[in-house]
């Protein structure tokens, strides 16, 4: 068996320019998607260099689902003190609540400080350190790998403010529970499947291989129902091509529920979206939601995933 020779590809051999060449390299579509599932926030691009004062930052985006502001600050060396500074300095002028910083290599102090910040703040300002690299296999093409190397830890710092606030309700903390119970079940059952970090809110998202909609988990557990959709943010013309194939999507979704096409015309999204019975109280009941929302997301993936715009 002959098996290629992995080896690492310096970053400034494809990206010459970080401008120029990293960051709209990254603000497209299937690669902020990569950064996406490493960091576990939905990533949805607004601007790249916006401004920020007498400063831009390179790029500045909007987390799927509740619009609040990420900031990522690149930079293709080692890191240094002045990006630390850009970035609390950037933070702070557009009131972001996520800040990444991108960087070929990190001095041990400034992990230390991004440690810092994350223990140090509360629940609405989350500071991600993160290492690109590429690689290939002999003379293919290089590959992107992002490695979160900090990260705020989302069950301390919830549980911390709720402490502080008393605004974290039982319903919350169980929902965090369920959701941190659900990525450790996937993880080790279903792979394939890149789930984000999970915070104290009824639903969870994950990218579906498209940037102009994503797939949402649901749980309302005063109904006893979870929920998996198709959530399109702001285009109610994609919702009607999906309409104009709805016989054929749903053929292929090839599932026992009635999928419910809610076009929600009075709001800018729609979803599609299938429902089943399962009792949030009951913990022992969670396991076999896992594995309906596992299976339901990738036929969700599989079909949604396609390119029905042409295909009609």
């Amino acid at each position: 068996m002959n098996l290629g020779t992995l080896k690492r590809v310096n970053l400034r051999d494809f990206w010459k320019h970080e401008a120029l060449h990293f960051t709209k390299w990254l603000s497209e579509a299937e690669n902020i998607a990569l950064l996406s599932d490493e960091v576990g926030i939905g990533i949805d691009v607004r601007q790249i260099e916006a401004s920020v004062g007498r400063f831009n930052v390179d790029i500045l985006a909007e987390e799927e689902n509740t619009g609040r502001k990420i900031i990522i600050e690149n930079q293709l060396e080692v890191t240094d003190h002045s990006h630390l500074g850009q970035l609390i300095t950037y933070a702070a002028g557009l009131e972001a609540e996520y800040v990444i910083w991108i960087v070929r290599e990190v001095r041990e102090e400034h992990r230390q400080a991004v440690d810092w910040l994350n223990e140090h703040t509360d629940e609405d300002i989350n500071f991600f350190l993160v290492a690109i690299e590429l690689w290939q296999i002999d003379d293919s093409p290089p590959a992107p790998k992002f490695s979160v190397l900090s990260r705020p830890n989302e069950w301390t710092k919830s549980v911390r403010s709720s402490a502080k606030d008393r605004l974290l309700s039982d319903t919350a903390t169980k929902q965090l529970e369920f959701w941190q119970e659900f990525k450790e079940f996937a993880a080790e059952n279903y792979r394939e499947l890149k789930l984000r970090t999970p915070r104290p809110r009824h639903w969870l998202t994950m990218a579906l291989g498209r940037s102009d909609c994503h797939f949402a988990f649901c749980v309302f557990s005063r109904d006893n129902q979870i929920r998996c959709e198709t959530y399109i943010p702001d285009n109610k013309e994609l919702f009607k091509t999906f309409l104009q194939a709805k016989e054929q999507i749903e053929k292929e979704l090839e599932l026992k529920e009635k999928i419910d096409w809610q076009e929600l015309p009075a709001k800018k999204a729609s979803r599609i979206c299938v429902y089943h019975e399962m009792d949030f109280e009951n913990g022992d009941a969670w396991s076999s939601g896992f594995d309906w929302f596992c299976k339901t997301a990738l036929n969700f993936k599989r079909v949604f995933s396609k390119d029905w715009e042409n295909d009609l």
